[in-house]
């Protein structure tokens, strides 16, 4: 490593809502964040065309409109917004350690407190049609866009509970929900299968897979194909939705951080502490439960606290051990 390291108050990895509203708050504190973007500068949200659900838009928002807002807004109170990777980390484990991050596999940088907000990715089946539709009726969060899809005839895929409670969701405002699961039965809890078996204007389809979703521009249809006979049928749709899970983007972490058995960061409490001391983490990367962008901009607004206030309170202990060393030489 080079001696011209550069030392920082507070890092933040990742650029999405969490990672915002941390840079807001920790600028506003003083602690002259600098957050480098990752891969996909402002997070999930980038390819969501429409935001209807957060607070303050009346008439909502594109995606990447709003990221560049709060880009604008963390700017605004002093924060760095840098493009850049950060492809390494060595955490110090001691409380009030300076912990590395390596930029890009080039550059480190020093850092007294980090926030994570690295996010999830939303796995995807990997059809060329489904990449090319996303935002134009393909989405991987039907909580967030079902609403554009009221009364109208969508379907789903997945056999797990995140996809029977998108099911029911989408089945109280859509007109008809098609449900497709891989295998001939759902992994989902009993309750929740009950709770989709129950639902009349949810179909549900064992052994069928997506043979293509069908449109140019916007979603028009579904082929589906049974994975048992090969009988191959054709549905129309306007909306698509994917329920096959998340991946954390934690990889960087694993060995240091403590982690559930999916990738998921774990934070102490209602805080969002990790096991290492001046690293927190916020926002999809730590939260698979709610996965919402106002949610995460509220644990973004944690972090910033948490680390504000281990920063005082590292400042406070170093006074301290000052002072009573002082005193013993005199």
């Amino acid at each position: 490593m080079s001696e011209n390291i550069e030392r920082i108050k507070c890092l933040i990895i990742g650029s999405g809502p969490a990672g915002y509203t941390a840079a807001i708050y920790a600028s506003r504190a003083d602690l002259k964040p600098v957050m480098y973007t990752g891969m996909e500068p402002g997070g999930q949200l980038t390819t969501t065309t429409e935001v209807d659900n957060f607070p303050g838009y009346p008439e909502g928002i594109d995606g990447p409109k709003m990221m560049m807002d709060l880009q604008q807004q963390a700017e605004r109170f002093g924060t760095q917004v840098r493009i850049g990777m950060i492809t390494e980390v060595q955490f110090a484990k001691e409380n009030g350690g300076i912990h590395k991050a390596c930029v890009d596999n080039a550059k480190w940088v020093e850092a007294e407190t980090v926030i994570i907000s690295t996010g999830a990715t939303a796995k995807y089946l990997g059809l060329p049609s489904e990449q090319r539709l996303r935002g134009g009726g393909v989405s991987a969060c039907a909580v967030c866009d079902g609403f554009f899809y009221k009364g109208q005839d969508v379907a789903i895929v997945g056999g797990g509970d995140t996809a029977a409670e998108e099911a029911t969701y989408l089945a109280n405002i859509c007109n008809k929900v098609t449900m497709l699961v891989r295998k001939d039965h759902m992994k989902a809890s009993k309750a929740m299968q009950h709770r989709v078996t129950n639902t009349k204007n949810i179909d549900l389809r064992y052994n069928t897979e997506v043979d293509e979703i069908l449109g140019e521009q916007v979603v028009e249809g579904l082929r589906m194909v049974n994975n048992v006979t090969g009988e191959k049928e054709e549905i129309d749709i306007t909306g698509f939705f994917v329920a096959i899970g998340h991946k954390p983007n934690t990889d960087i972490f694993k060995g240091q951080l403590d982690m559930d058995d999916t990738g998921y960061l774990i934070t102490k409490g209602k805080s969002t502490k990790t096991n290492i001391p001046g690293v927190f983490a916020s926002g999809d990367v730590q939260d698979k439960e709610y996965r919402q962008a106002v949610t995460a901009a509220g644990t973004g607004c944690m972090a910033a606290l948490d680390a504000e206030r281990y920063l005082a309170q590292v400042e406070s202990h170093e006074e301290e051990v000052e002072a009573e060393t002082n005193e013993a030489k005199a």
